[in-house]
């Protein structure tokens, strides 16, 4: 789309039907719509409701009935322009248990709740109240979104509502990013379990190149028990931003 506001409206969106075939991504939860331009979707989780002004693509099934995807615009979405990069593993599919801070008004975490589906459960951490109106509203019709509006920094504050997980997400921006990553980790996330953390260069350190941003944090990951295993820059889609994805083992040091 023109400006920020990727693919807004457009000529309607992708008109499917039979013109339109839906194939499942190698990411279990996550699909391509192939059409006359291939696009990212995931299967609309409340019909008939978009979140952000996105696409839709409506397609039928076996019986014939209409089946709902939304579009997932890799320009307004780290994870999917992770995913769309070809990011090895995003740790989370359908009945996963993901930890979200960052989760701003809710575009990205809306297609995590498509994603992980009606078993599993998204906790979504925003500090801003301004977006957490957009979350809490969001989530009122995703019975599978917890929305939380707390400092990430402080996870005590929330450690009632969130339950052990299996993959921790973050896009928090902040420079000590990979501090609140490992604390929130050391409480919620389950031994064996995973991180996804997208790491913007200038926000930590705008004084060196962005490559060595993402060692130094890559470094303060691994100290705490959070084992980097892929990073995978996000260009074209951001400019100077990682995604570095891992392992949890457990810190050596008890909490």
């Amino acid at each position: 789309g023109r400006g920020g506001r990727g693919g807004r409206g457009g000529r309607g969106g992708m008109k499917g039907g039979a013109k339109v075939i839906i194939e499942p991504h190698r990411h279990p939860g996550v699909f391509v719509a192939r059409g006359k331009e291939d696009a990212l979707v995931t299967l609309n989780m409340v019909p008939g409701k978009t979140v952000y002004g996105e696409k839709t693509v409506k397609v039928d099934d076996a019986e014939g009935k209409k089946v709902e995807y939304r579009v997932w615009n890799p320009f307004r979405s780290k994870l999917a322009a992770a995913i769309v990069g070809g990011v090895e593993n995003i740790w989370m599919g359908p009945g996963s248990k993901v930890l979200y801070l960052g989760a701003a008004s809710g575009t990205t975490v809306s297609h995590v709740s498509d994603l992980v589906g009606p078993e599993g459960v998204v906790y979504a951490v925003e500090f801003s109240h301004r977006s957490g109106r957009d979350l809490i509203n969001m989530a009122k019709n995703r019975p599978n979104v917890v929305p939380i509006i707390e400092d990430a920094r402080h996870p005590l504050k929330y450690r009632m509502l969130v339950s052990m997980v299996d993959c921790v997400f973050a896009d928090v921006a902040q420079p000590d990013q990979a501090r609140i990553v490992c604390l929130n980790g050391s409480y919620f996330l389950k031994n064996g379990g995973h991180f996804v953390i997208s790491i913007k260069a200038n926000c930590i350190d705008s004084t060196v190149p962005a490559a060595a941003v993402f060692e130094s944090e890559r470094g303060k990951l691994a100290a705490e028990g959070f084992k980097p295993q892929e990073q995978l820059t996000l260009e074209p889609y951001e400019r100077d931003h990682a995604v570095v994805t891992g392992t949890f083992r457990g810190s050596k040091k008890k909490a």
